[in-house]
């Protein structure tokens, strides 16, 4: 069985606890238990959340675990040198080592993250990079997993970073199956982007947001402007200024970026030829598909399934 431990501290984001359920699920899926989900601190007891409610806790075992995830503090402070030996120690003895948003300081400073690639929230990112200058911060990224050291974003970025455990672990039809039964409209891989291209866009009234998010099921589908002004019952004309008011960007554009996003996503999790992946988000052909790669991350495809499938 699969021991993973969320270590927790005073004032922390509860929303990191999200990614118990991940776990959970996982054994409920199974019929049999795969994990046993411990949530651990400094010295056990009650650990009071950023919310003002408390959970219940146990010291952290210097003799580990095999996953060890060390969850963030709400706001910035540095680690005390106690803290920084348990995880060390802990550390140490686990098979797989892990951090959400701000927890990645505490890596940092107990000297895990030497010469690894890692990610934590944007917002942290510019006090991350000041303080650790020569740690290779990707900031834009979900999660990133180098070695025994998977980094996360933090938030719900956690339950993606779980979601993935459990794939590394036992397989992506399990992770499937525990992303359904979570109500989870996309798993996002390793690579994606903190901030999703509906997020960006921002619409503000009901019928825009209707034609993307019709949009982003249907890629395959037309999306001309006469197709995605009749989801959002204006004519095209009405339909293209309102758009690009609330947007500032115009449709087309909109809808590249959400077949990039999904193209990325997607070139994440399978080993899809880029003909196979281009069909399926509806780009159609491989070469509308690099041009518009090259505009979103100036580089084709094939360039980013290189890292992807091969990162040394």
């Amino acid at each position: 069985m699969h021991s993973v431990a969320l270590m927790v501290y005073p004032n922390f984001q509860s929303l990191s606890l999200s990614l118990g359920s991940v776990f959970e699920c996982a054994n409920l899926l199974r019929g049999e238990p795969a994990y046993a989900f411990h949530l651990v601190s400094e010295s056990g007891g009650a650990v009071m959340t950023s919310q003002g409610f408390s959970v219940n806790t146990t010291p952290i075992r210097p003799q580990g675990y095999d996953t060890l995830i060390v969850s963030g503090y709400l706001e910035f402070r540095l680690p005390e040198a106690n803290l920084l030996e348990l995880v060390k120690a802990a550390s140490a003895q686990s098979r797989r080592v892990a951090s959400l948003c701000m927890g990645i300081f505490v890596l940092a400073e107990a000297g895990l993250l030497e010469g690894k690639r890692t990610t934590t929230h944007w917002i942290h990112a510019p006090a991350f990079r000041k303080r650790h200058p020569d740690i290779q911060l990707e900031e834009d990224k979900l999660f990133v997993v180098d070695g025994q050291i998977w980094t996360g974003a933090g938030m719900s970025a956690g339950v993606d970073m779980a979601l993935a455990m459990v794939e590394a672990d036992l397989g992506s039809d399990l992770a499937r199956r525990i992303a359904r039964k979570l109500v989870i409209a996309q798993r996002r891989g390793s690579e994606q982007s903190q901030l999703s291209a509906l997020l960006e866009l921002d619409p503000k009234s009901d019928r825009v947001q209707l034609a993307l998010a019709y949009a982003r099921e249907n890629l395959t589908h037309d999306l001309s402007v006469e197709a995605l002004a009749d989801v959002a019952r204006l004519s095209p004309r009405q339909f293209s200024r309102v758009f690009r008011e609330e947007t500032g960007q115009t449709p087309a554009k909109a809808i590249e970026s959400l077949r990039v996003e999904a193209a990325r996503a997607m070139m994440e999790t399978s080993r899809h030829p880029v003909e196979v992946v281009a069909r399926e988000t509806g780009f159609g052909d491989r070469e509308r598909m690099r041009q518009a790669f090259l505009r979103a991350f100036g580089q084709p495809p094939q360039a980013m399934q290189q890292v992807l499938f091969n990162p040394s």
